[in-house]
């Protein structure tokens, strides 16, 4: 079977069906609430899910591209256990030779265009119960730079406050957030796309970390490198900023520096809640979308502990094996958030460079709270290996170095105004190795030829006596105090 085409998700959802890995929900499913739920419970399964019928909406909804990383790997031809790796060599060739996107005079986002924006005509959902409103959180905005006129990708979230207009949540650090700040000084306002429904290169270009795509760099090249061919835009019909040709809807928008309205609780990756605040205001200009679009939502969770995941572990192993001697292999755990823990495998040349990956790594992705170093005979993707190591390796008095007073995440609660403490866990052996810390390993073999009967296993029926123990218990209670009352 050939290659599906990454730069379009119509594409890309029939290659997952023709695998096998699309769920289709065909009832009615409100966008309230129900939605999500049903979603979740599929959370990290195999297949991703497309509800055909929303109420009260005319186009389908679609989740779950990135809550598997099996599925991820199906998708791009890869080994799962790869995946890291290849990021990593898409970011690096698109370092060394950028492929600039190219402006194509039409696509297929413009097929329809609404006469009159309204964004109630989107199946937008409410996923959290105590989310604030429905959410855009898959959208990948584009905008320039007021000065150099730079393209920049993002992904940010977006509430809807009514029939054209939105609140979003800026990180603060994001190249969003620079281009707001020139804009508010130029007096200008900022002209942004929002991009809906597109394809995972472009999401992970969206997603790379500042530290791998500086602010004098047009991010949407690396959606080119995953695409194996330039990345087509259109030209925008309210501003100079481009559309992604091939999204399912393009929404054409404006931000008002210095205008902020109500903005959230939103359930973000983290599990908690984000606060409601006051946020920048979002006006929408025009909305654009193909003959029958699928809008794409994100739940909160697996999804995007892989797909954020998988861009920190490029980026912090690409630090880590040009300046730490012996990196093997990098993971960011999903109890971490895909966000907040990286756990380094390290295969140790000299001492003392445990400490150093823990360091390199905080650097290559500030939002990081923890790092654990193992080393090569620990499997960093089995919670239990790395528990073991911690256990058994980690010397306390020696191994654990804090950081405190350091820039973080800020949707990390305790990293209040984005300042907080981050550790790292050297838990590593001695170098050089002694042989108390050698692993005790079995033969490797297989059962191939092996003779051997394995039964179904059959449950026992458990006897619930608690009550009665409970009752006759009581009885002979009553019966001891009757008689001990008479022999008195």
């Amino acid at each position: 079977m050939t290659d599906p085409k990454l730069h379009d998700l119509a594409e890309i959802i029939d290659d997952l069906e023709a695998h096998g890995r699309l769920i289709r929900v065909h009832s009615e499913v409100d966008p309230r609430h129900d939605l999500a739920a049903i979603a979740a419970s599929r959370e990290s399964g195999p297949h991703a899910v497309l509800f055909e019928n929303v109420k009260g909406q005319a186009d389908p909804v679609f989740t779950g591209l990135y809550w598997s990383r099996d599925l991820l790997a199906t998708l791009l031809r890869r080994e799962e256990k790869t995946l890291p790796q290849y990021v990593a060599g898409c970011i690096e060739a698109w370092q060394r030779r950028p492929v600039d996107p190219v402006i194509v005079k039409s696509g297929p986002v413009l097929e329809k265009r609404q006469k009159r924006v309204d964004l109630n005509k989107l199946p937008i959902p409410i996923h959290a119960l105590e989310d604030g409103g429905r959410y855009f959180d898959a959208g990948v905005v584009i905008a320039k730079d007021p000065e150099t006129g730079i393209r920049n990708a993002s992904i940010q979230r977006f509430m809807v406050k009514n029939r054209n207009t939105l609140t979003v949540n800026i990180d603060a650090g994001r190249h969003l957030e620079l281009y707001l700040e020139k804009a508010a000084k130029r007096g200008e306002t900022l002209p942004l796309t929002l991009n809906v429904g597109v394809g995972p290169g472009l999401h992970f270009a969206a997603a790379t970390p500042s530290e791998a795509a500086p602010p004098d760099t047009d991010e949407l090249g690396i959606a080119s490198e995953f695409h194996g061919a330039p990345l087509e835009l259109v030209a925008g019909t309210k501003s100079d900023v481009e559309m992604i040709s091939h999204a399912m809807y393009v929404l054409e928008c404006e931000i008002v520096p210095g205008e902020v309205a109500p903005e959230g609780p939103f359930a973000e990756v983290t599990g908690y809640y984000a606060l409601r605040e006051k946020r920048p205001v979002v006006h929408v200009k025009a909305i654009h979308h193909r003959e029958n679009p699928i809008f794409q939502t994100i739940i909160s969770g697996a999804e995007v502990f892989n797909s954020v995941g998988l861009l920190g572990e490029a980026n912090v192993l690409n630090l880590l094996q040009r300046q730490v001697p012996g990196a093997r292999d990098v993971y960011f755990s999903h109890g971490g958030c895909g966000f907040y823990h990286a756990i380094v495998q390290l295969s140790q040349k000299r001492a003392g460079w445990g400490k150093q990956a823990i360091m390199a790594a905080f650097a290559a992705f500030p939002p990081l709270k923890m790092v654990t170093v193992v080393d090569d005979d620990v499997d960093i993707r089995n919670p239990t290996d790395v528990e073991w190591a911690m256990a058994t390796r980690l010397d306390p008095a020696n191994g654990i170095m804090v950081i405190d007073k350091v820039f973080g995440h800020g949707l990390n609660p305790s990293f209040p105004d984005y300042v907080g403490s981050k550790v790292g866990f050297d838990a590593t052996r001695r170098y050089p190795f002694e042989r108390v810390h050698h692993r005790a390993a079995l033969k490797s073999v297989t059962l191939d030829g092996v003779d051997l009967t394995v039964p179904p296993i059959v449950e026992a029926e458990v006897k619930k006596t608690t009550r009665r123990k409970t009752a006759k218990t009581k009885r002979r209670g009553s019966s001891r105090r009757a008689t001990g009352g008479s022999a008195m």
